[in-house]
């Protein structure tokens, strides 16, 4: 092929970047939104009562009257996560109702918790370690109405 055959030929053109777009660049996620979305999922959770322990649901209550405080500490309370590029690991803190099975709903929690954050992230949640800190008994009143009756 002469010189002048070979410019006249079309040129694919040159890709820019290379590589699927997907690829390029890195995406982290804080540890706050994978508590929210563990905390959220616990709570949705049928034998769940409150999340954290009662100190901290205490001071929640406190927290949420304050004005621009707003609801994430809710959201994240009893729930610790440690992120990494590809995997999480996650604490959370329960209280359970009385009567239901404390082993079928840690299960549960397990299962709903893996299940969003994993859909929602991509990452691969790697433990959910679950401790039960209280029973909340039928009689009981909660901590956080107990809270916003005091602060009346």
């Amino acid at each position: 092929m002469s010189e002048s055959q070979q410019d006249l030929e079309p040129r694919t053109p040159a890709k820019r970047g290379g590589g699927d777009p997907a690829t390029r660049g890195r995406t982290t996620i804080a540890d706050g939104v994978v508590e929210k979305i563990a905390g959220l999922a616990a709570r949705d959770v049928v034998g769940v009562h409150a999340m954290g322990s009662g100190l901290a649901r205490t001071l929640g209550a406190v927290r949420d009257k304050v004005p621009g405080s707003g609801r994430s500490a809710t959201a994240t309370r009893g729930v610790k996560a440690e992120v990494g590029e590809v995997q999480t690991a996650l604490d959370l803190e329960i209280v359970v109702d009385y009567g239901v099975a404390i082993a079928d709903v840690a299960r549960s929690v397990r299962e709903n918790v893996i299940a969003a954050v994993e859909r929602m992230t991509g990452l691969e949640v790697v433990e959910v370690n679950i401790a039960v800190s209280d029973v909340k008994l039928p009689d009981e009143a909660d901590d956080d109405d107990e809270g916003e009756s005091r602060l009346q």
